[in-house]
């Protein structure tokens, strides 16, 4: 198993890096395709170690959790409270589908980014109190869900 990303994704990344100030509007799709396989990855490869089937659904809505965090916690040390709303509207309400996905598949999206807005939501509040131990806490509890427990807790925000 691998993961693969394209020749124009390395491109558009290597002269790119979080630490530079403005990085977000330039390249926050590039970083946001990145980070999606690699949680992609990261989770199908834990779901087999672990012999546990998953949804896509399940699938993605743990990529959309992994961008906000990964990115969260990436800049925790100077992210203020505008700062972190700024970048959760970004990643879930900011947002279009690529055309010609199918109905199922469009649904698919739609319900991930959805389930993982308001689980973020949440989330958000820890980063404005900087209450990293509870954002984290948040984070693996849902993480180590699976299937159905884990769609069950993230409805649940919505």
């Amino acid at each position: 198993m691998g993961l693969y990303y394209s020749a124009a994704l390395r491109t558009h990344l290597q002269d790119r890096s979080l630490h530079d100030a403005g990085w977000l509007v330039p390249g926050l799709d590039a970083y946001c395709r990145l980070a999606e396989g690699v949680s992609h990855f990261l989770y199908l490869a834990r779901s087999a170690a672990l012999g546990r089937r998953l949804s896509m659904l399940e699938l993605e809505a743990q990529a959309e959790v992994d961008k906000f965090a990964s990115l969260v916690l990436h800049q925790w040390r100077s992210l203020e409270g505008r700062s972190a709303r700024e970048l959760h509207f970004r990643l879930f309400r900011d947002v279009s589908y690529r055309p010609g996905l199918g109905p199922e598949e469009r649904f698919r999206y739609a319900e991930a980014n959805r389930l993982a807005a308001a689980f973020t939501t949440r989330l958000v509040a820890h980063v404005v109190a900087r209450r990293l131990d509870r954002l984290l806490e948040a984070l693996r509890y849902a993480y180590r869900l699976g299937a159905e427990a884990k769609m069950q807790h993230l409805a649940r925000a919505a």
